[in-house]
């Protein structure tokens, strides 16, 4: 365990993300809250939303108070429950397990490829059976898994495709943006995000009917023809509903955000680049691998070193040189809780294993001095000179 002894980004030399803001973010949150009302239910959420499907180029969004609400609102909206099996990466965030787990169903571990780290389609093909009701590849840290191949199965096999795009808005592959291929996507933008708005998330869809059951879903069940505080008539609660929605400040923050959301990954992308051309010259760091075709937004710089014992001596060195640096992911089926709960075989998953094993996700934010970033490569020089 690293006792790093830093509790916020001050304390850090380099942080392992920035919010990026201008006075574009303060002028539009001080309108609204100068305005004295709608400050949870206003005209943003609907433009917002707008904003969102433009730019994926698809019909419907419906925007939420976080990227897991937006998930467990899909597996309602599709009917999936008790005891069907979801398709899932265990190379994750947590939630994508949780939120099968939510609706009472499987969450069925299935093994990743080495290129994006995401779903391996020939794994998921083996690992389809009669339960099978959905599955779920997550794009990992902003470039978008092997959609193309998994969509194909999908289709071969009547299974619902939900993608976990949580980390990758703004990512394209073979000339399709994140969003555009699976039945529906979920985005989240919390803080480390390319698009953020300290918290949210939302789903995206060509699908009218699950369009306007996420609606219901997220909003208590409630069919709203006006803005609740807006409406005098009582209203009329159709399903079982949660209370799941966007802020107007929030979804005032993603306006401003998504205007400049391709400068943001433009900036992100050229620190990459940085980075990368010069920790290239190490032997045992492999840098991210991009396939022909594919957009990287870099929402994580994650580097992979040879072995485990490499990795955690780096991760050591950095943290002790005020340098953050992470390890995501730890497998989910490692968990204690999933462990006491299936008791999953860990040979099952000899990719995914590997793959967590030799991870480090460096400091990336679209505002990194020259100077943060050539600290940052100096210091991983000054490692490997002494290792």
């Amino acid at each position: 365990m690293l006792n790093s002894k830093k509790e916020n980004n001050e304390e850090w030399k380099i942080p392992l993300y920035k919010i990026y803001s201008d006075d574009e973010d303060l002028n539009l949150i001080t309108k609204i809250i100068k305005r004295g009302t709608k400050w949870a239910i206003g005209p943003e959420i609907e433009e917002f939303e707008n904003e969102i499907k433009k730019y994926v180029d698809i019909d419907y969004c419906v925007t939420f108070n976080s990227g897991t609400s937006a998930l467990h609102a899909l597996f309602l909206a599709y009917g999936i429950g008790h005891n069907n099996e979801v398709i899932v990466p265990s190379f994750s965030f947590i939630s994508t397990a949780n939120s099968v787990l939510f609706v009472d169903a499987i969450p069925k571990f299935t093994d990743i490829e080495e290129q994006t780290f995401g779903l391996d389609p020939k794994k998921v093909s083996e690992n389809i059976t009669a339960q099978t009701k959905a599955i779920v590849p997550t794009d990992y840290g902003g470039i978008q898994c092997r959609i193309s191949e998994i969509k194909k199965i999908a289709n071969e096999n009547d299974i619902v495709l939900i993608e976990d795009a949580a980390e990758a808005l703004g990512a394209s592959s073979k000339g399709k943006k994140v969003g555009e291929v699976a039945d529906s996507s979920i985005f989240s933008f919390c803080g480390n995000k390319v698009l953020t708005t300290g918290e949210g998330g939302a789903a995206v869809t060509n699908s009218k009917e699950i369009y306007e059951k996420l609606k219901l879903i997220r909003s208590h069940g409630r069919i709203d023809k006006a803005g609740y505080f807006d409406n005098p008539e009582i209203s009329n609660y159709e399903m079982l509903g949660y209370n799941w929605r966007m802020s107007s400040i929030t979804a005032t923050l993603g306006i401003s955000q998504i205007h400049k959301l391709d400068k943001l990954i433009k900036m992100r992308q050229e620190n990459a680049k940085y980075i990368s051309s010069r920790i290239l010259k190490f032997p045992q760091i492999m840098i991210p691998n991009v396939p022909d075709g594919y957009e990287h937004t870099y929402q994580m710089y994650t580097i992979r070193l040879k072995n485990k014992k490499i990795r955690e001596q780096l991760h050591k060195f950095l943290i002790e040189k005020r340098i953050f640096s992470k390890v995501y992911f730890t497998p989910i089926h490692l968990t204690s809780f999933y462990q006491k709960k299936f008791k999953i075989d860990n040979s099952d998953l000899p990719i995914t294993n590997k793959i967590s094993d030799q991870v480090l996700t460096l400091p990336m934010y679209p505002n990194m001095t020259k100077e943060e970033k050539d600290f940052l490569i100096e210091s991983i020089a000054e490692f490997f000179e002494n290792y």
